[in-house]
């Protein structure tokens, strides 16, 4: 080994050290600017290194692609609405797989054609799980994509015998893996697991509701990273092997955590179709009295609390209402309230979605408390406040056994003195299912956008 590759691999090291410590602080967010910092550091310094290895002759098109992707990537980091981030995360992933597909199908060509490199066992292998992983990542995260965007249909797209097909389809993929293990100098072999691979990743995200949306997100994310570790394999560079792997397995304990946040199974997730088209219709409640309350109403109970319970959800970040609801804690804290914030892991539309909308506000970290930590706390609590959010405080998930949420850990909400919920109308949440929380006579149903909602009590608030 040279010098030069001794040097290469020494970087490499390095870049692996700071991705593990980028993930670990990105556990908490207190620490996440600093792990993303980490994260960013160890990335720059394998590409950096990676552009100085010898094999490269010409750095046309390299240079192209880093202008078109640093300029898109700044585009994005710039333009890209807190309601669009989960849309964001779901594209990239795709581009994650993407990449690793061309990669793994250009060196499959550069092998082929190399007069003095041969295609062997191990490299038909790995090109054969690149493909087959990539190709399902990209257009399985633009089904997801198009789910969260409202361009394709949010509800589950269930076809007949939908599951059959896909099992069939996976079972050609395999038998075409093998054959292209055993003869790779047929490409039609490797072109036909790209073509079946990308009919399943759209077929197996298109039957998922929009209330899954979390966890296929957290899955596809662990899909990008699999598709880089094995194109890492096929390029034999350590830098990407690890990367690749860290992510992926840090996106299936991802996937881990939101199933146990949902009491459910991940092929339960995959295979249940559970979820309606952006939210249920009004529902068997929706013709039920409930009384209609006030941004006056809301301030008599919100400043005379001791402790207020603050649940944000999706239509939070809809409603782009986490500064003015910061802004309302802060009034109440000056006035001797205990004011903190209950976070549950599916709240939204990705994992951490309210923390990081939260943390645009800056919110302090230490109001900020999950589930587990903050649930006894109900019981202690005057008003607990919900902003946007529905199934995830939906009781039905304790009471209603035939219901597709029963036994998912809800925010004990209904425990404090007062319910206060913001929401727009009585429609269900993406679970479809009605919530007798809102008929409840403890409960005080505030109808509106978010963001009105909360000004005009902000606004109240600075007159008493």
């Amino acid at each position: 080994m040279t010098t030069a590759e001794v040097i290469t691999k020494l970087f490499y090291l390095l870049s692996a050290v700071l991705f593990i410590f980028g993930l670990k602080n990105l556990s908490s967010p207190k620490t996440a600017r600093r792990g993303n910092l980490f994260a960013m550091l160890g990335m720059f310094i394998a590409v950096v290194v990676t552009l100085f290895d010898y094999q490269i002759i010409d750095y046309t098109w390299i240079i192209v692609g880093l202008i078109v992707g640093g300029t898109i990537g700044t585009i994005a980091a710039k333009t890209v609405q807190m309601t669009q981030m989960p849309q964001m995360v779901a594209i990239f992933n795709g581009f994650g797989g993407g990449a690793s597909v061309l990669v793994a199908m250009a060196e499959y060509n550069n092998l082929l054609q190399s007069p003095v490199q041969s295609l062997g066992l191990q490299d038909a292998v790995t090109i054969s799980i690149s493909i087959i992983i990539g190709t399902i990542t990209f257009f399985g995260s633009l089904i997801a994509f198009g789910k969260l965007q409202g361009l394709v249909k949010g509800s589950p797209v269930v076809m007949p015998f939908h599951q059959a097909i896909n099992a069939l389809l996976f079972f050609i993929v395999l038998v075409l893996a093998v054959l292209a293990v055993l003869n790779p100098a047929n490409s039609l072999y490797f072109y036909g697991i790209v073509l079946l691979m990308a009919i399943l990743g759209i077929t197996t995200v298109i039957p998922i509701g929009g209330a899954d949306m979390p966890v296929v997100i957290s899955l596809l994310n662990s899909y990008s990273g699999l598709a880089a570790s094995a194109t890492g394999f096929v390029l034999m560079n350590e830098v990407l092997i690890i990367s690749g792997a860290l992510v992926g397995a840090s996106g299936l304990i991802l996937t881990n955590i939101m199933c146990v946040a949902m009491n459910r199974s991940l092929t339960n997730v995959l295979f249940g179709a559970v979820g309606t088209e952006g939210g249920g219709p009004s529902g068997p409640g929706g013709d039920r009295a409930v009384t209609e309350y006030t941004a006056d109403d809301a301030v008599i109970l919100l400043e005379n609390a001791n402790k207020v319970i603050i649940v944000p959800g999706y239509g939070l970040a809809v409603a782009q209402a986490q500064h003015v609801l910061h802004e309302m804690a802060k009034l109440l804290i000056d006035r001797g309230v205990n004011v903190i914030y209950a976070i549950h892991p599916v709240a939204g539309r990705m994992p951490g979605h309210m923390n990081v909308l939260l943390a645009e506000a800056n919110v302090p970290y230490d109001l900020l408390k999950d589930l587990d930590e903050v649930n006894d706390e109900f019981q202690t609590a005057e008003v607990a406040l919900v902003v946007g959010a529905n199934d995830v405080i939906n009781p039905a998930a304790r009471t209603e056994t035939d219901s597709p949420i029963y036994g998912m850990p809800i925010m004990n909400v209904d425990e404090a003195d007062h319910v206060m919920i913001i929401k727009r109308s009585l429609r269900p949440g993406f679970a479809g299912v009605d919530n007798e929380l809102f008929y409840d006579d403890k409960t005080m149903m505030l109808f509106g956008d978010a963001k009105d909602m909360v000004t005009k009590i902000v606004s109240v608030l600075k007159e008493t």
